[in-house]
């Protein structure tokens, strides 16, 4: 990506806000942390359970600045942008910690700030007054993060892109109704609203559909036809790539030449504030995937999630030139893949599990042409929903995880009510990611067992003797809590 994608207005709006924030950061330290997911990996539950350990001192011993005690307190303070949505924490960690039921998924931006005061780590500052620093958490969906490349294409692209990826063997099924309408209709005739709305809906469902855990897909732009908001029925949306369109510049007044404008208002109205507002104000950015559920959707699941960290990773590229450092010297320093979930597992998987999602990250590093060595990759559980057990079967012991089951989970034959607990073996990781890879580059399917992906729900939490409930457990989210704040709290 390059700066031609933005006009000058808006370097010079990113510019100004940039300016802004570091006037205001010589007053009050502030680091921005921009929190994103594809599909159902766990953007609210993450940041729930990060804001909760802090403000109720939970066990964080790879947390540096908790391990060595520097830490004094954090609490909640109004966020600095009153035109975006708060981050409902309260609300959030009430339904997990109280209900037991996980919070619903993102669906628009948020922000949330948590101040943090702590000692420093060095003994001659500690002289002088503690350190302050305001953390404001920026959630938002991931699909919005993967409309980014839209800036760099033009209609013919975006169509040429999205009909060519809808072809591939995962996906004909699911985007036949769609196109078998955008092949029936001459791009060249007048545009008509209806066949916009229609060939619109048609693409929107395609979308959907491939969402679902069954496909586990992940790259699914425009965003926003998943998540329209406010711009339901907007002619912003109201479009859809068209098939083998002609070479020849679109006729005024044809539906060719009306899908091309609103593709171009999409990017104008969508794409492009979203980068310059939030994405290009950012200082550290955390990635969540779902890297077992696409695993387990087999081998195209594997390869789009693949496709999609290559267009994220396209946009968050540290240390080199790309297109926050072409738009403002701002840049993000530090990108946190996360593979989340690793409570589904036994803890014989976990280096695995983080091993196979790094072995993604680095393909789609070089599918870009990144080394991806300032990109860090981590197996986490934000909260962790399973206790870890074994059980004999055979005269052997086998290592299972416990937990409860949602309410309607299937396990073999048996549908469980969200109360009962259960045992169950979730299955192994191969040893070597790289014959999971051999495998996925060939055309033969994997050699990997099944996983046994259960849904639980968020675990019940006990409360101390003066009746508050102690922190939410977690796999690692402690060193990712390192990772992405530790050196500024040093």
């Amino acid at each position: 990506m390059s700066s031609s994608f933005t006009t000058f207005t808006d370097e010079a709006l990113i510019a100004f806000d940039t300016l802004t924030d570091r006037a205001s950061n010589l007053i009050q330290p502030t680091l921005r942390l921009g929190v994103t997911g594809l599909s159902r990996a766990g953007k609210t539950v993450f940041i729930t359970a990060l804001v909760h350990n802090l403000l109720h001192g939970g066990r964080l011993p790879m947390f540096q600045a908790a391990h060595s005690g520097r830490l004094a307190r954090a609490f909640l303070e109004p966020q600095p942008d009153d035109a975006v949505p708060r981050f409902q924490y309260e609300d959030h960690a009430s339904r997990m910690l109280t209900d037991r039921i996980w919070p619903d998924s993102t669906r628009a931006i948020s922000e949330l700030r948590l101040v943090i005061e702590y000692e420093s780590a060095s003994g001659w500052n500690r002289f002088f007054s503690g350190g302050r620093l305001c953390l404001d958490i920026v959630d938002y969906p991931g699909e919005w993060l993967l409309d980014l490349p839209l800036l760099g294409q033009d209609y013919a692209a975006f169509s040429f892109n999205a009909t060519t990826l809808a072809r591939s063997t995962v996906r004909g099924d699911l985007a036949a109704p769609w196109l078998e309408k955008a092949k029936s209709i001459d791009p060249l005739k007048p545009a008509d609203e209806g066949d916009a709305r229609e060939l619109a809906r048609l693409f929107t469902d395609y979308l959907r559909a491939c969402k679902k855990d069954e496909r586990a897909l992940s790259t699914l732009p425009p965003g926003r036809f998943l998540m329209p908001g406010d711009l339901d029925g907007s002619p912003a949306l109201t479009f859809a790539p068209l098939p083998n369109l002609p070479e020849t510049a679109a006729p005024k007044g044809s539906l060719m030449a009306m899908m091309e404008r609103r593709f171009e208002s999409y990017k104008s109205v969508v794409v492009k504030p979203f980068f310059r507002e939030h994405v290009a104000r950012l200082d550290r950015q955390i990635v969540l995937i779902d890297a077992m559920q696409a695993m387990n959707a087999g081998r195209e699941a594997v390869i789009d999630l693949e496709r999609a960290l290559s267009d994220v990773l396209s946009c968050f590229r540290p240390g080199s030139s790309n297109l926050l450092t072409n738009l403002v010297s701002r840049r993000i320093d530090k990108v946190l893949i996360a593979a989340t979930k690793a409570d589904h597992l036994h803890h014989e998987s976990h280096d695995r599990l983080e091993a196979i999602a790094r072995r993604i990250v680095e393909r789609a590093s070089s599918n870009i042409g990144s080394s991806g060595a300032d990109i860090e990759v981590l197996a986490l559980a934000a909260v962790r929903a399973t206790r870890e057990a074994t059980v004999k079967q055979d005269g052997e012991e086998l290592p299972v995880i416990v937990g409860t089951p949602l309410e309607g989970e299937r396990i073999g034959g048996e549908l469980f009510d969200g109360n009962r607990k259960t045992a169950i073996f979730p299955g192994d990781l191969p040893r070597k990611p790289d014959s999971f890879f051999k495998a996925v580059d060939s055309s033969s399917q994997p050699n990997l067992p099944e996983i046994n992906i259960v849904r639980f729900r968020p675990p019940l939490i006990e409360e101390s003797d003066t009746g508050i409930k102690l922190s939410l457990p977690h796999i690692r989210l402690d060193r990712a809590m390192d990772y992405l704040l530790g050196d500024r709290l040093a």
